[in-house]
């Protein structure tokens, strides 16, 4: 099995403190930024940052659906690390200043382990442009929300 990984990066016309706040923000904001991908969003612990457990179903295929359950964790000031308890799915958001004053630079990369095969070789062909076009929504929705 092959790690299968996907990034992608944005610029955002908000201070990072703005911005890392608004990700770090389960309760409230952070459901608001996903797109129809996501569904049965729950926040089951805490809900800002750190120790937050939150669930939801992804589905950035049209034949693949993940039951998600994440420990969130902040390992560094301005990154948030959400670890999924039921595959090896680990996504972490990373916010720096960007390019001017009162710019963001925000960076998501997730990795798991792919699978073995016919499959797994067009999972790591296919899953990582569907992923990747819904990271690009979230990161939209980020800068229309806090910009």
């Amino acid at each position: 099995m092959a790690e299968v990984e996907v990034s992608r990066e944005r610029e955002v016309a908000a201070p990072p403190d703005a911005v890392f706040a608004a990700l770090a923000d389960y309760r409230d904001t952070r459901e608001r930024l996903l797109p129809e991908h996501f569904s049965a969003y729950e926040v089951r612990e805490g809900g800002q940052g750190a120790g937050t457990v939150v669930h939801y179903r992804l589905q950035a295929t049209s034949k693949r659906v993940r039951d998600c359950l994440l420990d969130v964790t902040e390992p560094t000031p301005g990154q948030l690390t959400e670890r999924d308890r039921n595959s090896s799915m680990v996504t972490t958001w990373t916010v720096t200043p960007g390019s001017g004053p009162g710019v963001s630079r925000v960076h998501v990369t997730t990795t798991w382990r792919g699978a073995g095969g016919v499959g797994g070789f067009f999972e790591r062909i296919f899953a990582p442009k569907g992923l990747g076009r819904v990271y690009e929504a979230v990161l939209a929705r980020l800068a229309a929300e806090v910009g």
